[in-house]
């Protein structure tokens, strides 16, 4: 019943869906994928291919029109929300993976999940032929901003607390979530209607083997300053950055450990209560899939650490 409250809010607020394009991904039964600009998508590329999903529907690019979905928690609602920022390299994104599977979990717990599906590809800093590639705007964060602005005014009709609104990222996604913890204090598109009056800082921060965050990431191995721990100018660390958890995996050879060290480092300057666990063994990409490695276990250590912060009530959410 909840579900079908929900679904029909978002169709009443915005008056369409992408339910129109049967070629682009669609979530599961019960939940409705929503435009989240009203009109015109600012700096869209013209003659931009058609949306494509991979096979299964496991990942997609060429998003043009991003959207976003709500889960509601399942059992008791503890009022926090989180918007999921799946990875992929700013190329695609692995909505299944990095989430759809997390807000499965996210609802279990009693959180409201939005599944943000952003614009791919060449929306933030891209590998791309042995270079690193910056676009002149990161439209991906323009769509990250707008999404917790809409979270923010939709808050009490989603019974959500809008001072318990928190972000997770994987990969470039991971990179997303920190360039959204630095870059809140203004918008970087044209104001288009009150939901961006409203603050799009998150309240907190979960960032698993992100990627682009440090500003030596694309030197030689055999000479590049491994002391040197600053970030890319982008990410910019204040002591007003949310609370961060952080993780990853020292033999991750598409994002080094050196991201989430260089990140970390930034963050205790800044005074901003961070949390990071290092495991020896566990590689990237690896979502929620069990495996036989200790890393597979993080979720604990993420409950734990929303608990820690206030996020999670402990009488509660269990």
């Amino acid at each position: 019943m909840q579900k079908s409250i929900f679904a029909a809010s978002l169709f009443a607020l915005f008056c369409a869906t992408s339910q129109a394009h049967s070629a682009i991904w669609q979530p599961s039964s019960g939940h409705v994928q929503v435009p989240i600009w009203p009109g015109a998508v600012p700096d869209a590329v013209p003659d931009a291919q058609p949306e494509s999903v991979g096979a299964g529907s496991a990942s997609v690019t060429n998003v043009t029109q991003p959207t976003m979905t709500v889960y509601p928690p399942e059992g008791h609602n503890t009022g926090a929300a989180v918007v999921v920022f799946p990875g992929g390299g700013y190329k695609v994104l692995a909505m299944d993976l990095e989430g759809t599977e997390i807000c499965d979990w996210l609802t279990s717990r009693g959180i409201t999940c939005v599944l943000l599906k952003y614009r791919v590809p060449n929306s933030g800093p891209t590998w791309d032929k042995g270079q690193r590639h910056y676009p002149k705007v990161q439209t991906a964060l323009q769509d990250a901003q707008r999404t917790l602005g809409l979270v923010r005014q939709h808050a009490e009709q989603w019974h959500v607390d809008p001072h318990k609104i928190g972000v997770i990222g994987f990969s470039a996604g991971g990179h997303l979530v920190a360039a959204l913890s630095t870059n809140f204090s203004r918008r970087i598109y044209a104001r288009v209607d009150d939901a961006d009056s409203l603050s799009c800082r998150p309240d907190f921060a979960m960032a698993l083997y992100p990627g682009h965050l440090w500003v030596h990431e694309d030197d030689d191995s055999t000479t590049r300053n491994e002391t040197d721990m600053r970030l890319h100018p982008d990410i910019r660390v204040s002591a007003d950055t949310p609370p961060t958890f952080l993780l990853q995996a020292e033999d991750d050879h598409v994002d080094g450990v050196e991201q989430s060290l260089a990140y970390y480092i930034a963050l205790q300057k800044a005074g901003v209560p961070t949390e990071m666990h290092l495991y020896a063994h566990g590689g990237h990409a690896f979502g929620l899939r069990p495996s036989k490695s200790p890393i597979s276990r993080w979720p604990a250590l993420a409950e734990q650490w929303l608990h820690t912060i206030g996020v999670l009530d402990p009488q509660k959410s269990d």
